[in-house]
Parts: C-alpha cells; structure tokens; sequence
C-alpha cells in the first residue's frame, strides 16, 4: 500500500459553491490522502498467473501448513490496522466513524511518510466495548500490529488491556502511550538543560483522561519524583469520593506530596506543567510555580498557558502546536515504535520499548540542546531510524522479539 497525495478527484462534485472562497483543505481532501498501490507488475498472463491463480495457491498451501510464514510472503508484518470509533477525535470530541475518516487516513499517510509502514484506516460503527474487541480480534490476522486511535476515555484502557491480552501482535493506543514516550523525551533534556534528574521534579498534569494516566504512569515508571493528576473537579487524590475506577488506580500511584483541592494549589512550587486538558491555567497560579519550571501546555489549537505568559516564568516552554518551538507531537514516536516492533516481530509493546523509544529521541537532540530545542522537529530525518533501531533493540532485550 503507498499513502498517496495525489488521488483521482472528482471536478464534477464540488463542497464549495462557486460564490465561497477556495478552501485548500477541502481541495486536499478531495477524493481521500491515500490510495492502494500493486508492489508487483500484471502485465500479461504471466504475471498474473504469479501474482493470482494459479500461483498464488502454492503460497496459501505453505502458509496453512507453516503459518508463519504469513510474514514473509504477505504485506501482515509490514501493515498496521489504524482503528477508531470515531469517540474521541482531536478536540473535535465524539463525532462518529465516517467524519473521523480524514483524521485515521491522515494518521495512515503519517505512518508511511515518518516511519515507512504501511497502514490502514478502520473507522467501526460501534462503541460498545466488547463489540470493538471483537471485532479488531477477527481483524488482526490481516495486520502486523494495531494502532488504536481517538477512542474516549475510560473505555480505551479496557479495550486496550483485552486486546493485549487476546493478540499476539502490537496493541498501541497512540492518545495515551505516543503521547507519553514524546513527553518524556521533551522533559528529560529539559531537565538535562537545567542541570536536574527527573526524580528531581515534582509535575502537575492537567486532564485525567487517556493521556493524562498514561504519562503520570509511564513518568513514574521512568523516575519521576512526583506527579499529581487533575480533572474537572481538582487533583485526583484518595480522599476523593467520586472517582472511576481508573481514576482511583491513578490516585494509588501518585500525589505522593498527599496533596488536594484545586489545580492552583498543585501548582504552587511544582517543577513542570503539563497540560492535556484545554482550558486556560490563570498565570497568577503559573507565577506561583518553582524557579526553573517547564510549562508543557499541549492543547490544540489553544495551549492551556499561552507561550507568551509561560516564558515570564518558565526555563523551557513546549506546546502541541507546530508554529512554535518544541512541538509535543505524536508523530515523533508512533512511526518508529511501530516500525521497529514490526521489524522484530513483537508479540507486544512494553514499557522498556517505550521508554527506549523516548530516550532515543531525546538522545537525537544531542549537543544543539536549548530553551527552544528539547525535542527534535517531525521532519528530522534521524527521528524514525533512531527511535525504530532503539525499539527493536529493546524488544530483543526484552524477550517480546520473534526474529
């Protein structure tokens, strides 16, 4: 499959009225970003005697006699199923499988373009949770490897943690887990610059849902201090009556302060800042932070401190947005994790593969660290190649490698 720009397009059917302006996202869009490319000619009778009968079924009688070999004479280990229900789309919230359709096509094309694996878009019209389970189960021996994508919190953790558990294949929930390796990357040269270690910082994040518990876990997993959570209702502590069940978990693991009440009163002399929330931080609460702070605002399109405010106070600043330094973005990870489980054929991706994800891509930074250049841009061509080599390394290690 090659992730294509350029696809036939309609002329006759148009969104734009000829009275609107030209709209060049819709003109992007139009006809799909991605198309299925043949890596094998059919010219003539010859080639498709190879490519389909009769050839084909010598093939198909030495996989159903040793099905490994599924891996190397089908595109399976080289594909990943992108998978969605459309619930949790960017900050677009639950707006159904067909119209989270460009968002899991531009997510395929990201996958091929940084990391060179193939991917495919898989929007289902359900949001029961067994039913998707069921579903990607029946699915997967099509795919090497599955990235769940844009499915509302807490629903995604469990349908996460069945799968692993059913799938001998790479089960990767990118809101969560993408989002953490980049954090850590970014927050370890940040602490580097700053002369610190991780377990020296104590961190407040913004928003409990997908990914604000996976990089409070993955955080503390890697040596973090301390890390207090917050939602809507103020940091997610034990003395807290009103918590889910993942919300409970979280509150087991961190706030080892014993800290409660309000996001403000976290923030008081706290190191780090991340935000994966939206809302807007009051920059008296900001101004109340340690010297040498790193604000981490990550809502899109919105930051929850605007830059401008976290520099008054802030050592190093980063955002999830692309028109200012140190991006926080997904695609610094998800690319390179999923080609290099796939490239040693994981039966799944651990923490010690996340975790060697993130250092490799912080280590890309290398001597040109700065306040304005703690994680390297999506478009530097040493990303993929390091975090891919790191992650398939780490799988060896780790015993999760089949070859």
């Amino acid at each position: 499959m090659a992730a294509e720009i350029v696809n036939p397009r309609s002329d006759s059917a148009t969104t734009e009225s000829a009275d609107e302006p030209f709209d060049p996202a819709f003109a992007l869009h139009r006809g799909g970003k991605m198309a299925i490319q043949a890596t094998v000619p059919v010219r003539d009778k010859d080639d498709l005697s190879l490519a389909y009968t009769p050839g084909v079924a010598k093939v198909c009688t030495a996989i159903a006699e040793q099905p490994e070999l599924v891996h190397d004479y089908t595109w399976k280990s080289q594909v990943v199923a992108v998978v969605t229900d459309g619930t949790a789309v960017l900050g677009l919230g639950d707006i159904g499988p067909e119209a989270s359709l460009p968002v899991m096509e531009g997510k395929a094309i990201l996958f091929k373009q940084f990391g060179g694996v193939d991917a495919v878009p898989i929007a289902l019209a359900t949001t029961d949770t067994d039913e998707i389970v069921e579903t990607v189960v029946r699915l997967a021996p099509s795919f090497g490897g599955v990235n769940l994508e844009d499915i509302s919190a807490p629903r995604c953790f469990e349908i996460e943690r069945k799968l692993q558990e059913r799938l001998d294949i790479p089960v990767f929930h990118d809101d969560q887990h993408g989002t953490a390796v980049v954090t850590l990357a970014a927050l370890r040269n940040a602490a580097k610059l700053t002369g610190r270690g991780l377990g020296d910082l104590r961190a407040v994040i913004s928003g409990a849902g997908a990914a604000g518990v996976a990089i409070a876990k993955f955080l503390l997993e890697a040596g973090l201090g301390d890390v207090a959570v917050t939602d809507r209702k103020g940091i997610v502590s034990r003395d807290r009556e009103d918590l889910t069940e993942v919300k409970r978990e979280i509150a087991g693991l961190t706030n080892r302060a014993g800290l409660s009440g309000t996001l403000e009163t976290a923030l008081a002399g706290a190191d780090v800042f991340i935000g994966v929330s939206g809302g807007t931080v009051p920059e008296e609460a900001v101004a109340t932070m340690a010297p040498g702070a790193f604000v981490f605002a990550m809502a899109n399109p919105n930051p929850e401190v605007h830059p401008d405010v976290a520099h008054k106070y802030a050592a190093v600043v980063a955002t999830g947005r692309s028109d200012y330094p140190n991006q926080i973005n997904n695609v610094l990870a998800f690319p390179g994790i999923f080609a290099g489980a796939l490239q040693v054929r994981a039966s799944r991706i651990t923490e010690g593969m996340k975790i060697a994800a993130a250092n490799a891509l912080a280590d890309v930074v290398g001597d040109d660290l700065s306040a304005d250049y703690v994680i390297p841009s999506p478009f530097d061509e040493r990303v993929a190649p390091a975090v891919t080599a790191a992650v398939a390394a780490a799988a060896r290690a780790e015993g999760v490698a089949r070859r």
